[in-house]
């Protein structure tokens, strides 16, 4: 086994699994190419060699037909990785929009607060100037007696 960091933590990973990925990537690449280009090249030589066309077409067609099946098999258990890794990123993503929309109501409730306290602040504040506003009149109205008064 070896260790691979997935969403951020080590994961034993199984060496058969690690062993088809290696394929699979080796299979896509240019030294792929390259290699069975010189064996199908080395394979259709063998008959200026005096090997049977019959023979070597035989052998040659049992080994691509051989690679074929182990291809498609590896190439299989690729793309079933890719689509557990997927389903992992889709969970990731669900979450992130859970906590997002929790995240969003929190905002409008905060909002909503601010909203009250600014409101509640302005009625406090029409309050006190109703209040001073009284008390201008009076100390207005007591200034006047005292003239009236001092007359």
């Amino acid at each position: 086994m070896e260790e691979i960091i997935q969403k951020g933590k080590k994961v034993k990973e199984p060496r058969k699994e690690l062993f088809s990925e290696r394929i699979t990537k080796w299979i896509g690449s240019t030294s792929s190419l390259v290699v069975h280009s010189i064996f199908f090249i080395t394979s259709f030589s063998l008959v200026f060699a005096g090997v049977a066309t019959d023979m070597v077409l035989l052998i040659l067609n049992t080994i691509v037909s051989l690679e074929a099946i182990y291809l498609a098999i590896f190439i299989q258990m690729t793309v079933n990785r890719q689509a557990e890794s997927l389903e992992d990123v889709e969970e990731d993503i669900d979450e992130i929009q859970e906590d997002v929309e929790e995240i969003s109501k929190d905002i409008d409730e905060i909002s909503e607060d601010i909203d009250d306290i600014q409101e509640h602040d302005e009625t406090k504040e029409g309050a006190s100037l109703d209040k001073i506003e009284a008390m201008l009149r009076k100390a207005v109205e007591d200034l006047e007696k005292l003239r009236g008064q001092m007359k």
